[in-house]
């Protein structure tokens, strides 16, 4: 049965992650091809985020309400991959824009509702640590651009939009033909008192969302200016790639290897405060050089800031969270913690890389820092084992 449970969750999350792999890279392309200028792109995006915000949440509302992850999982997968088929034929700004809130709407709960059934399938560590499956998305998320890259200089974009396309339906494949013991084990048929208000009143669920919002969102101004800096500091794109490449091998490793022991050792806790430790030092070297040795150093710090945060925040979800709530408790963590957090950071680092150039970061470290002081209130009397 354990095993069963940690094959379904491979398949799983090697088909989501590579999906998102093979769609990510090449979409603004595949939008700029279809006759969108950059502005308008920009609007799509955003248009995007913000209806992921609010489906995302609705979704794992959904979930619980009927105790009907599997299904809608399945369903979001099935409709997803249909979203993406739906931009090969869009031509301009109207018709790119519905295909591409269709698109965020059905892609909004995937990666919450997959942690639910990962975080029951490992069952708090009994049966596999839950960074395993995380990791081995990574990994395929990885294995996902390199394929994109391949099948796009070959095909076309029309071939990367195919292939996400098909993983994302055998994603769905793959989350209906699972079963999940302890899912079902856990959480009643419905839950029709448990919801939003009910998630958002519980103090530690609070506090662990805002952690990561600042920890991850501290993340903003790399994600969207490290390449330009560094291009302008004479890095080509083969050593930026590198570097690139680094932090999200740190990012398997962690999840793989390093973080569920590190996690035993340290507490949920902990894993926060060395996360946003990690962020403070990585952003603040990254504010006073560009020279290519320190910059190779702090990439593995990644690993912490992203990696060991993730597991350290479902764990203390998966701890303080009733499993009839955790649905809905895990899409407001994603989409509304850590996707609200990330537009706003965005959007103040683009002043702040003007304003300050590469000394902007300082702002980055701050905001890590900023979630430390929160981290003592998650420490329970007597902290135990993790279930990360």
């Amino acid at each position: 049965m354990k095993r069963d449970g940690l094959v379904g969750c491979l398949a799983l999350y090697a088909a989501l992650y590579g999906a998102y792999g093979c769609i990510s890279p090449i979409l603004p392309n595949v939008l700029a091809a279809g006759g969108l200028p950059p502005e308008r792109i920009a609007i799509l995006l955003a248009a995007a985020t913000l209806v992921r915000l609010v489906a995302g949440p609705l979704a794992g509302r959904s979930a619980d309400r009927h105790a009907a992850t599997r299904p809608i999982l399945a369903a979001a997968c099935g409709l997803t991959a249909l979203a993406v088929l739906g931009h090969l034929p869009a031509r301009g700004f109207w018709p790119f824009l519905a295909v591409g809130l269709a698109y965020a709407v059905t892609t909004a709960p995937l990666a919450p509702l997959a942690d639910v059934l990962g975080l029951a399938a490992a069952r708090g560590g009994a049966a596999f640590p839950y960074g395993w499956v995380r990791g081995a998305g990574s990994a395929a998320f990885i294995a996902g651009v390199g394929a994109a890259g391949w099948l796009v200089q070959g095909f076309g974009l029309a071939a990367g939009l195919v292939a996400g396309a098909v993983l994302f339906a055998a994603a769905g494949a793959a989350a209906l033909a699972g079963r999940d013991p302890g899912l079902a084990r856990d959480r009643p048929v419905a839950a029709p008192g448990i919801g939003f208000a009910d998630v958002l009143r519980l103090p530690a669920f609070r506090r662990t969302v805002l952690v990561a919002a600042l920890v991850i969102g501290a993340h903003a101004m790399h994600d969207a200016f490290a390449m330009i800096l560094w291009r302008e500091a004479g890095i080509g794109a083969g050593a930026a790639g590198l570097l690139w490449a680094e932090a999200v091998a740190a990012e398997v490793f962690v999840f793989l290897i390093a973080g569920p022991p590190l996690l035993a050792r340290i507490g949920l806790p902990g894993g926060l405060a060395v996360a946003a430790g990690a962020g403070a030092l990585r952003w603040a070297v990254q504010a006073e050089t560009v020279a290519l040795p320190w910059l190779a150093a702090i990439q593995s710090l990644h690993g912490l800031s992203f990696a060991l945060l993730h597991l350290a925040c479902l764990g203390l979800i998966e701890r303080t969270v009733p499993p009839a709530a955790r649905a809905t408790a895990l899409t407001l963590y994603g989409t509304v913690g850590l996707g609200l957090a990330g537009a706003a950071a965005t959007l103040a680092s683009g002043p702040l890389y003007s304003a300050f150039h590469g000394r902007g970061f300082w702002a980055m470290a701050v905001l890590s820092l900023a979630a430390l002081p929160l981290v003592p209130r998650l420490r329970p009397p007597s902290e135990g084992t993790t279930s990360a």
